[in-house]
């Protein structure tokens, strides 16, 4: 039954292949798109309506949203081994007073050397600190942030790339749009978006892949960076976070990802990455930077600017700084300049120097300006807790396991088990029906087939199960022993019928 539930979805939404086609990519080609003008793209568009472009696609509107936030703090419990060097505060900030906002079409990047905070005010910002103290004023589009509202408006990246290997690119991506867009989407228009989010993405020729195993088959490390945006991007956002998109990745791979994040800042998104020394293109692929010391200090934050020419003319402006050398990557240098050890040559405290400057005032306006709400809006509200009701939930998680499953050759192999025991039940019942001298009805046959049916499969899965708890094979022998040496003195026996008494 439960293959039966995944056929039939599957040839419902007949793009589920686990390969992909040649003939499918030259088709999907012929398709009209809406394309940038530029890159030949097709783009996703904020709209306050569905409305149908010129080539007849629907697109799902989003509200683009600003999130400025004021005088963040955040405090953990001092770990003990600080307190055995003699650290004898109670708690431990990791933040020190952090103003700033991203925009929607800006690409936002924040940057720090080991130990800044930066990944630790992304998390801040996402809600998904779930200890320690926060303190500070966080506001969406004007707004106070509410967790439970934002989660809704927003997607987050996760550094670590966690995909089901048994399912394809296409039914990742079609997997979280079912779960997360609103129920007032009807299918046809989700996987329209489907369609135009692996587009934007540039993963529609891989569409019909399965993911594997990371390292061993499957993907590759940057089409599962960019299958992680996709599945993010589907759920409509206006607010992303991405935690360094380019890690792990070779200078090729990293650019095809920073030109899949570009292509989503594009959309009027809202998008904030945390990077670590990136190259050259990446860097100046960014439009805004906010730059942490170690400790969650903030020491710039501003316009990267055309070559990074406001970076680098902010940091050479300070008295005693080098001066960057010609082809030198502006991030590395950025880096070197700003380290604990230059700063203590040159006698500065660039947290200060970042205070009193009037990229700060400007900054600070902003934040106030964007803090309070544009005439005409409203604040986020949603009727339920979760997009999808609870039986759509359940339809979509047992289509995906269902796939999943049937993919998997463990699993296959396990499922043959059942004709088999099948077979060991047919030969018992002609052999030992007729001995014991059963009555010769259908009723009471089949009755007995389906109870020893029943019981052999139950002494597999029993054997499966004590294998998957025992650490070794030595003691699930001993477990099973202990098991079927129970199970037989309390199972009964069976009596031929000549040897039964009256009582």
């Amino acid at each position: 039954m439960v293959r039966g539930f995944a056929i039939g979805l599957t040839v419902k939404n007949p793009s589920s292949r686990a390969i992909i086609s040649c003939n499918k990519i030259t088709a999907l080609g012929g398709r009209n798109q809406d394309k940038d003008a530029e890159n030949g793209r097709p783009k996703l568009h904020a709209e306050t309506s569905l409305i149908p472009n010129s080539t007849g696609r629907m697109v799902l509107p989003f509200t683009p949203l600003t999130i400025s936030f004021q005088d963040v703090n955040y405090y953990v419990d001092t770990p003990a081994e600080m307190r055995e060097h003699g650290y004898m505060e109670g708690k431990l900030q990791l933040l020190h007073n952090i103003t700033g906002a991203f925009q929607p079409g800006v690409l936002s990047a924040l940057m720090g050397v080991t130990g800044a905070g930066k990944t630790t005010l992304l998390d801040v910002l996402a809600g998904r600190k779930t200890g320690g103290v926060i303190e500070g004023d966080i506001r969406i589009g004007g707004y106070p942030k509410i967790q439970q509202t934002f989660a809704r408006i927003s997607g987050y990246c996760e550094q670590t790339d966690v995909h089901s290997p048994q399912i394809t690119v296409g039914e990742s991506v079609a997997y979280s749009a079912w779960l997360r867009l609103p129920p007032e989407t009807d299918s046809k228009a989700r996987d329209e978006f489907v369609n135009e989010v692996l587009e934007t993405i540039e993963l529609d020729e891989i569409r019909d892949s399965l993911v594997g195993i990371p390292g061993v088959n499957g993907l590759s490390t940057e089409q599962r960076k960019r299958l992680t945006i996709a599945v993010e991007l589907v759920s409509n956002p206006s607010i992303i976070f991405m935690d360094e998109p380019t890690s792990g990745l070779d200078a090729r791979a990293a650019a095809i990802v920073m030109r899949a994040v570009k292509n989503v800042a594009d959309t009027g998104r809202t998008v904030v990455c945390t990077i670590h020394q990136p190259s050259i293109d990446i860097f100046e692929a960014f439009d805004e930077l906010m730059l942490m010391r170690r400790g969650g200090e903030l020491i710039y934050a501003g316009p990267v600017g055309h070559h990074s020419c406001e970076v680098i003319q902010y940091f050479q402006a300070i008295p005693a700084i080098p001066r960057i050398k010609d082809n030198y990557n502006p991030s590395t240098w950025m880096l070197e300049v700003t380290s604990t050890s230059m700063e203590a040559q040159v006698g500065a405290d660039f947290v200060q120097m970042y205070s009193a400057s009037s990229m700060c005032k400007d900054k600070d306006m902003l934040v106030k300006r964007l803090s309070v709400p544009v005439p005409g809006t409203s604040d986020l509200h949603f009727r339920t807790q979760f997009p999808q009701k609870f039986w759509e939930q359940f339809k979509a998680c047992l289509w995906k396991q269902c796939l999943s499953y049937w993919r998997t050759p463990s699993y296959n192999l396990v499922a043959m088990e059942i004709p088999y025991v099948l077979a060991q039940v047919v030969m018992f019942m002609l052999i030992a029906y007729p001995m014991i001298g059963y009555a010769w009805t259908a009723a009471k046959f089949f009755w007995f087939m389906y109870t020893m049916s029943c019981t052999l499969l139950y002494f597999v899965y029993l054997g499966m199960m004590i294998v998957s708890l025992t650490p070794n094979i030595q003691v699930a022998f001993v477990l099973t022993s202990v098991c079927h040496g129970l199970q037989n003195l309390i199972s009964g026996f069976l009596v031929p019928s000549p040897l039964k008494t009256v009582s």
